[in-house]
């Protein structure tokens, strides 16, 4: 059990995060989830997002809230937030949603 609460790698969402690739990205958020107390998910790489990405990430932090566990997004795309941005989230209101933002800079 003390394997769970230490925290691993984040996880790099690939490139295609859109509905044709939201089952496998399911799978990772999951797998990942089910060994890791706090979660980050990498979103440097994402290059193509839709709503269907938004629901799975919103998922995965009411999940993480539900379990008393965090989850953190870090180095947001430009398309992702783009894709955000369309879903009527700012930058400002992404921890009001139960995510925690960190920048990837550093």
């Amino acid at each position: 059990m003390a394997e769970l609460l230490e925290p691993k790698r984040p996880l790099r969402l690939p490139p295609d995060c859109s509905i044709a690739s939201i089952r496998g990205i399911y799978s990772l958020i999951r797998e990942a989830f089910s060994r890791q107390d706090t979660l980050q998910i990498d979103c440097s790489d994402v290059a193509k997002a839709d709503l269907t990405s938004i629901q799975v990430l919103l998922s995965t932090a009411r999940t993480g809230q539900a379990q008393g566990r965090q989850v953190i997004l870090t180095a947001l795309s430009q398309s992702l937030r783009n894709t955000l941005s369309r879903a009527g989230f700012s930058g400002d209101s992404l921890a009001d949603h139960r995510f925690n933002d960190k920048q990837g800079k550093g």
